[in-house]
């Protein structure tokens, strides 16, 4: 009786450690794919609803570049839209203010305190390589002078990368006004991408620097090709 109760709490053990296994597994299979659907369709709507708004603001004058956000931008409010052409033709990614783990559900974060779209400084943004939409997903693919295009209600800031690196998460110098020198004041507009190295782990950062190229205020709009898809590299 003793060895039959003793095979049935055996049996019964390894009938949850089957039921836990599978529920991690499904649990893994939602937070790599669920979440990319429901991210991938929130962040879409945002972009698209940005896009009717900027449009609804009018044209913009030259003296009124974008330079500056046109008003305070509140803690997780979308404000502007990033165009990578390098990863992919139609790729537009919402930028919201703040980086914390709701913002990043959401779209691409904007480090509170840095510059803002194509101003002074260094306009740092994080982003996930995996799951909610993985908008930086394949930022390891970025080569120097590839373009990345903030648009915002007043116009397009066209930045050019420059060079990448591979840096703790407590490498904070990487979001200073200058690039990697904190304490330097400023003399051109940067914008940096950050997110987690390699994929899948948080135990890096990667990390993308680019350089403003020009501004074009929303009247002039922005020259033909600027957001075409450079050819894949090998």
């Amino acid at each position: 009786m003793r060895h039959r109760a003793l095979r049935w709490g055996v049996g019964g053990l390894g009938d949850i450690l089957v039921t836990a296994g599978l529920v991690h597994l499904l649990f893994v299979a939602w937070q790599l794919w669920w979440t990319d659907v429901e991210a991938n369709r929130e962040q879409g709507g945002t972009v698209q609803a940005l896009t009717r708004d900027f449009g609804r603001s009018g044209t913009t004058t030259p003296a009124s570049a974008p330079n500056e956000k046109p008003k305070p931008v509140k803690f997780g409010e979308a404000f502007a839209i990033v165009r990578i052409p390098r990863l992919g033709a139609d790729y537009a990614r919402p930028l919201l203010e703040g980086t914390d783990y709701d913002v990043l559900k959401k779209g691409l974060g904007h480090y509170q305190g840095t510059a803002a779209p194509g101003a002074m400084g260094n306009l740092a943004i994080a982003g996930h390589r995996t799951t909610y939409g993985r908008p930086l997903h394949d930022i390891d693919t970025l080569r120097k002078g590839d373009k990345v295009v903030v648009e915002t209600r007043t116009g397009y800031s066209v930045y050019a990368v420059q060079r990448h690196e591979i840096v703790l998460p407590t490498q904070v110098s990487v979001i200073a006004p200058v690039p990697d020198k904190p304490g330097a004041k400023p003399n051109a507009a940067w914008l940096t991408l950050t997110a987690c190295h390699p994929k899948y782990s948080a135990a890096q950062r990667y990390v993308v620097f680019a350089k403003l190229v020009r501004t074009y205020p929303r009247a002039e709009g922005l020259p033909a090709g600027t957001l075409t898809a450079p050819a894949k590299t090998s």
